[in-house]
């Protein structure tokens, strides 16, 4: 991986091809969660690409790569939020899909997290599934630790309703 690094450091586009066709399904998946629109986590995406390479001089070989991308991605989700609406607007326009059909439970509490309104679904995944603590996300997002739980416990409110209701339907 190392001469991947150092070759997309030179600006080889071949290593940043390769670099691209390793990890953007991984980063991809992170951007899906935050944007629920496939043209915006792709263009989420390819910005977040843009300023991974741009940044691989900052990158000294402390910590894991890939949490390194990952931290970026998100970061560049959240800003793709803020240019287009602000995340806590939880008036938002949400698009509404129907519910799918022979997911597995994983998929299935993937599909549920990306119809929760836009302000829970950032919150729930910044905590839930990347790990923040509430006064980084205050920080990130520029709320109060106070919005910042009260957005993750309404999220897990939703997310119990349905899945309880999904139970008893399967019943």
């Amino acid at each position: 991986m190392e001469r991947l690094l150092e070759a997309c450091r030179k600006g080889e586009r071949k290593a940043q091809k390769e670099l691209y066709q390793r990890m953007s399904p991984v980063l991809m998946g992170i951007c899906k969660r935050y944007l629920k629109r496939k043209e915006d986590a792709e263009e989420a995406l390819g910005n977040a690409f843009l300023k991974i390479y741009s940044s691989l001089s900052q990158y000294k070989g402390s910590g894991s790569f890939e949490g390194w991308m990952k931290k970026i991605t998100v970061r560049t989700c959240l800003d793709f939020l803020r240019a287009k609406n602000s995340p806590f607007d939880l008036d938002w326009e949400q698009e509404t899909a129907e519910e799918p059909v022979g997911l597995d439970d994983a998929e299935y509490l993937l599909f549920l997290i990306g119809q929760l309104p836009v302000g829970y679904r950032t919150v729930f995944n910044l905590y839930a599934i990347e790990g923040y603590k509430h006064h980084e996300i205050s920080d990130l997002l520029n709320i109060s630790e106070g919005t910042s739980k009260s957005q993750l416990s309404k999220a897990r409110r939703i997310l119990q309703e349905h899945i309880l209701k999904e139970r008893k339907i399967k019943k």
